[in-house]
C-alpha cells in the first residue's frame, strides 16, 4: 500500500470523518463504520484532502484533463481543494466545475458553478463515497448535456466495496459497466480494515476484534464479489 493511502486512513481516524459502531445508513442497511466527508472543516483539513486526491488521480488517471467536476453539494469544495493541489503538487493547470441543484436565471446563469464546460474537455468528477451510484445517474446526463466532452474517471475516496443495485459487483464497478469510464478510490475498505486492525491509534485500537467481527459479518451479507 502507499505511503499516502497509510496516511490517509490515518487522516480520515484523526478527522473523526471515519468512526465505527452501528449506524443505519440511508439505504436502510446497518453498517458497523461511518464515512463522512463533511467532517473535513478546518484549512488544513481541506488542504491535505485535495493532496490525496490530486494524489489518487495521478496515480490512477494521469494528468491528461482538463476539468476537475464536483457533484453537488459535497463534490463543490472537492472539486476545488483538488483543482488547487493539481497545480500545488504537479504544477496541472485543471478548471474546477460544479453543479448546482437548481438552474440560476439571472446573473450567472445556468446550472454550473466555476469553469463552463467545452467541447473535447477532459473531465475527472471527484466524489466523497459513492454506495449505490445515484449521484452519478444524476450527474452525467447534466454534464453531458452542456458540451461533447470526455469523462476520464471517477474518484472517490472511500469504495466501501459492498453490492450496488445489481447486488453483485460493487458500486464503482457498476458504474464502469454502465459508461465506459474508469473508477477508483483512495482507499477502500480491505485496506482500511487491514491498516487498522489491532492497530494503536492515538492512544486506542479503532478496528478491534469486535469491530472486526461486525465488519466481516456485514460483508458477508453485503460484500460485492470479486
Amino acid at each position: 500500500m502507499q505511503d499516502y493511502k497509510q496516511e490517509f486512513i490515518d487522516f480520515m481516524v484523526e478527522s473523526d470523518v471515519m468512526k465505527f459502531g452501528e449506524f443505519t445508513l440511508k439505504s436502510g442497511r446497518k453498517s458497523p463504520f461511518f464515512m463522512n466527508a463533511g467532517a473535513y472543516v478546518t484549512g488544513s483539513q481541506l488542504h491535505r484532502l485535495g493532496q490525496y486526491y490530486a494524489n489518487a488521480i495521478h496515480d490512477s488517471f494521469g494528468l491528461d484533463f482538463d476539468v476537475v467536476f464536483g457533484p453537488a453539494y459535497k463534490g463543490i469544495p472537492l472539486s476545488v481543494v483538488t483543482t488547487i493541489a493539481l497545480d500545488e503538487l504537479y504544477g496541472k493547470e485543471a478548471r474546477y466545475c460544479s453543479n448546482r441543484k437548481e438552474v440560476k436565471d439571472h446573473g450567472d446563469t445556468g446550472i454550473l458553478l466555476g469553469s463552463k464546460l467545452k467541447d473535447g474537455d477532459k473531465v475527472v468528477i471527484v466524489e466523497d463515497v459513492t454506495t449505490s451510484g445515484k449521484s452519478i445517474e444524476e450527474t452525467y446526463p447534466i454534464i453531458t448535456s452542456q458540451a461533447n466532452i470526455e469523462v476520464v474517471g471517477l474518484m472517490v475516496s472511500l469504495n466501501r466495496l459492498e453490492v450496488g443495485k445489481g447486488g453483485d459487483k460493487c458500486a464503482l464497478d457498476e458504474i464502469h459497466d454502465k459508461y465506459g469510464f474508469e473508477t477508483a478510490s483512495i482507499v477502500d475498505m480491505r485496506e482500511v480494515t487491514e491498516y487498522l486492525y489491532n492497530r494503536e491509534h492515538l492512544g486506542r485500537v479503532v478496528i478491534d476484534d469486535k469491530i472486526k467481527a461486525a465488519l466481516d459479518s456485514y460483508y458477508e451479507q453485503y460484500g460485492a464479489k470479486e
